[in-house]
């Protein structure tokens, strides 16, 4: 089910890690990174393209596209599997480890002769590590938890953007089938959850047999690990579980319901329905005395005969939401339709893999009123910026704004948070930016006051509106790092500093406790996509989701604002 393009990607991006592991030419390794990234943000399906239309990709040369040729014709590259064989298995599995990189594994192969996380394990605790050049007690914690993040990926759980895909994919396959009423995902992936186990599809139909037949006949499915009347259960080829329920049509508001969850919550409308001598199942709301059903059909009439409004998915999990609907206090949460802007994107100028023409174009295919460029700044030296380059790239935002259906261009800057809390450029420099941007970049490990201090310091500078993937972490890669995050909340409060949840689904940064957490400060938040190359725009609906389970609502979040509005936020910090 995955796209040619993510294939290819991953394909790519091994070769560029059995390179670096092997000890060549690190711009090499570099230039495979590249190549596997411009593939998987280009909007066009690789496998519709030749080897011309494959050159055209940025970063895809003539050996490139002949190596992506081969692997959509045989489904190998044979320079990777040439590669694999020449580093040992166990090195492979090593580099999975969130955190280590192939170096490090490579030096735990030649020095100790690690090949498992087993042996790893092992050797950490003996305290083996320490005396390898590079490595350190702070390393052996490191390793532990990657260790950690990995068994934790490994109990089969995807990160929503994958699971959603998947997901639409099935409704739409399942929807042209001859008898659908209804069709949707529910349980985690309908609450948004940041990783999904499995992906559970209702139908409703008045016959199943239809329904079940077509998910295991599907090209994708590799395995059926229950067919029954009433729930069918497959595993993809990518391994991904897929249970569907097929419902009687005057059931489906209940079975979605209750298949929505989470379990917490549905114990909540049981136990209230309970209070009330009703029996709330999958199948409708009943008497409990006579056994006659009250109502079925919808979500809003089970919620409404309990005492409740209908309550959002992404609250049910049992924070307070159905005390907080029983007062009438439920929030107005913030919508996709909501967002007016995007904050936080980056252009071919810097790491993005699209000129900003065409991301301003694809920004404003979207329909919004505003949109931010916020390449990288020259702190981050790999990516070459300099004073020049962003006041030539403000020249042309300039030109652009207003071209594409009156959306206005705000021209800001990613910048470093350095170790010591500095940033780039000077502040009379910075002055001149529509929006500064502020993200922790490196030096994760630093000790949990000096990572504190560094946040609190970058709220503190007039100039910085947002501060960007506030915990630095990437799910099942990289933890987030450990600072004092209610002393930044309070400070982001405190001098009007928004906090970013950025929308990349390895990201999902801040989260949802976090947001919980950081809205009773009274902080103000950003929804950004982050986006490095147009494909990436529409990730938007996974910060919106993730905004939705942290209760926020269109006031919450700052590019949810008219512009005017939104202007004098800007200008207020900078005062």
């Amino acid at each position: 089910m995955a796209r040619a393009n993510d294939q290819v990607e991953a394909m790519l991006q091994e070769y560029a890690d059995l390179i670096a592991i092997r000890g060549g030419e690190a711009f090499k390794a570099r230039a495979y990174e590249k190549a596997a990234r411009a593939v998987g943000g280009h909007p066009q399906d690789v496998a519709t393209l030749d080897a011309e239309g494959l050159r055209e990709i940025p970063g895809v040369g003539r050996s490139v596209a002949d190596k992506i040729l081969e692997y959509l014709r045989t489904g190998r590259m044979t320079v990777v599997d040439e590669a694999r064989a020449a580093v040992p298995a166990g090195v492979r599995e090593l580099i999975a480890i969130p955190g280590l990189g192939p170096r490090k594994a490579m030096v735990l192969y030649e020095e100790l002769g690690i090949t498992s996380v087993d042996q790893l394990l092992e050797a950490v605790h003996q305290e083996r590590l320490r005396d390898l050049k590079g490595f350190g007690e702070r390393t052996e914690d490191n390793i532990l938890h990657g260790i950690s993040l990995l068994q934790k990926a490994g109990e089969g759980r995807i990160l929503l953007g994958a699971a959603m895909d998947a997901a639409e994919q099935l409704v739409a396959e399942l929807s042209a089938v001859r008898g659908c009423i209804r069709c949707t995902y529910a349980g985690s992936l309908r609450r948004m959850r940041e990783t999904i186990g499995d992906i559970d599809i209702l139908v409703a139909a008045r016959r199943p047999a239809p329904f079940m037949e077509a998910l295991t006949s599907l090209p994708y499915v590799a395995e059926v690990i229950a067919h029954g009347e009433k729930k069918t259960s497959v595993r993809t080829a990518t391994g991904l579980q897929v249970d569907l329920r097929v419902l009687p049509p005057a059931s489906w508001g209940a079975g979605l319901q209750y298949f929505t969850g989470s379990r917490a919550h549905n114990i909540r409308t049981r136990e209230l329905a309970v209070r009330q001598g009703l029996k709330l199942s999958e199948y409708g709301l009943f008497d409990a005395e006579s056994g006659e059903s009250i109502t079925s059909e919808t979500e809003e009439s089970v919620y409404e005969r309990l005492g409740l409004p209908w309550i959002p998915p992404a609250l049910r999990e049992d924070r307070g939401e159905i005390a907080a609907g029983l007062r009438g206090e439920l929030p107005d949460l913030l919508e996709d339709k909501d967002i007016r802007g995007d904050l936080h994107t980056h252009t071919d100028l810097t790491d993005g893999l699209a000129p900003l023409e065409d991301m301003v174009a694809a920004a404003a295919a979207r329909g919004y009123a505003y949109y931010a460029v916020t390449d990288h700044a020259p702190d981050l030296s790999m990516q070459r910026m300099t004073s020049e380059k962003i006041l030539a790239q403000r020249e042309r935002v300039r030109e652009l704004d207003g071209r594409h259906r009156r959306m206005r261009l705000l021209h800001g800057t990613e910048l470093n948070i350095g170790p010591d809390g500095s940033l780039d450029w000077p502040d009379e420099f910075l002055a001149d930016f529509d929006l500064c941007v502020a993200s922790v970049h490196s030096h994760f490990n630093q000790s949990r006051q000096d990572l504190t201090h560094r946040l609190i310091r970058a709220c503190e500078n007039p100039h910085v509106a947002v501060i960007g993937h506030p915990t630095t972490r990437r799910i099942g890669k990289r933890p987030g790092i450990d600072a004092d995050f209610d002393a930044v909340f309070e400070a982001c409060a405190r001098t009007g500093t928004a906090l970013e949840i950025n929308a990349h689904p390895e990201r999902l940064d801040l989260c949802d406790e976090d947001i919980l957490r950081a809205k009773r400060y009274g902080v103000k938040f950003a929804v950004n996509s982050d986006a490095h190359a147009t494909t990436h725009l529409p990730y938007m609906r996974y910060g919106v989701g993730t905004a939705r389970r942290g209760w926020l609502t269109a006031d919450d979040v700052i590019n949810a604002w008219p512009l005017t509005r939104l202007r004098r936020f800007l200008a207020g910090k900078a005062a």
